[in-house]
């Protein structure tokens, strides 16, 4: 068994911290509420501010929900939107001037790790809007600076590129990630593979790191494991596959399930890997979308599920969520208008552990 990972001295998990499995319990999910000016959504915005205004009625019953508002038009739109779903300010949902030029909170947003003793702090990698495809990001780059200060949070700062939807943890030391993206040399180029590690390590608390290859086809960031393979307990994850040989994600998703079967955690223990169907070809104006069930979110009480209109999978998606999460209630929203921006329902959501 080959060492495992330890941390520098001094780094953050040198001093007890850790990232958080995503289903261990939530304070908050932090959201940033989207622009009609920016560019995720091209001639399709409409319908928009309705399903984040859904994000945060369905997961407001079981934490707080804190959304990052770019000007006061966006926080008149977001206002309305929250009304027109019967979802009261001040409660358990909050709006914060924090400004970012697009909503993918996952990637921009603050990462949270903690002690056993419940003491928080945030990781503000750096954020470049997926290898300098979308600039300006400047905005989205300081938001976890913003949330820090509004939590009173310690912060530090790897002075890496990485993003959140690049990376899915156990909660136990383990991580998983994509070479496609982590090794992309539009992120780090000057890093070694077991430099980036090390960093995993000293700032996430992560002992072993678990390799994929390649992400789905139309996905703009290079391959976020978020889209491919999720852990949905220490030692379990979900993989989607495709069923159809001609489709071009078929090879690339059976040499991930492949690699899959070969890992284990840091603890030693082999995978239980459970696959999820695909929805199908997802296109618009002729380009593929990368639409996935594993692109789902993990709130305290509910388990946010992208659907894609499909007759069969929609439903064969959630039933194989549910019975993984029997605590909580999987719901299958309607992600079709959501994945023309390029994401779903984890690319927009961001936890912090309670």
């Amino acid at each position: 068994m080959p060492s495992l990972l330890t941390p520098t001295p001094n780094s953050p998990a040198a001093q007890g911290y850790r990232m958080p499995a995503e289903w261990a319990p939530h304070a908050a999910t932090w959201l940033t509420w989207p622009r009609k000016d920016g560019i995720s959504f091209p001639g399709a915005y409409e319908a928009i501010p309705g399903i984040w205004a859904d994000m945060a009625r369905l997961l407001c019953n079981g934490e707080k929900v804190h959304i990052n508002i770019f000007d006061d038009a966006v926080d008149a739109e977001a206002r309305a939107a929250l009304a027109e779903v019967h979802t009261a300010l001040g409660k358990n949902v909050f709006l914060h001037r924090f400004p970012s030029y697009e909503p993918w909170c996952r990637d921009h947003g603050p990462i949270f790790i903690n002690k056993p003793n419940g003491e928080q702090a945030i990781i503000d990698w750096g954020y470049n809007a997926w290898g300098g495809k979308y600039p300006p990001c400047d905005l989205d780059d300081a938001v976890p600076q913003h949330a820090a200060k509004f939590l009173n949070l310690p912060l530090f700062q790897p002075g890496i590129v990485m993003e959140g939807g690049s990376i899915d943890v156990n909660g136990e030391g383990t991580l998983l990630t994509t070479e496609a993206c982590l090794l992309n040399p539009n992120r780090n180029p000057t890093l070694t593979k077991e430099q980036i590690e090390q960093h995993l390590c000293d700032y996430l608390g992560i002992e072993k790191v678990l390799w994929l290859g390649d992400g789905i086809v139309g996905d703009d960031t290079d391959g976020h494991v978020d889209d491919l393979t999720r852990f949905v307990g220490p030692s379990t994850v979900v993989t989607i596959i495709e069923d159809d040989p001609a489709d071009e994600n078929y090879a690339l998703l059976r040499e991930n399930r492949r690699r899959l079967e070969k890992m284990t955690t840091a603890k030693g223990e082999p995978l239980t890997i459970i696959d999820l169907p695909m929805p199908g070809r997802i296109e618009s104006e002729g380009q593929r979308l990368p639409a996935s069930y594993a692109n789902f979110y993990i709130g305290n009480e509910v388990v946010l599920l992208p659907v894609y209109r499909h007759p069969v999978n929609d439903e064969k998606a959630r039933a194989i969520l549910q019975k993984l999460f029997p605590m909580r209630r999987v719901l299958p929203i309607d992600a079709t208008d959501l994945i023309w921006g390029l994401g779903s329902f984890h690319c927009v959501t961001q936890q912090q552990p309670a």
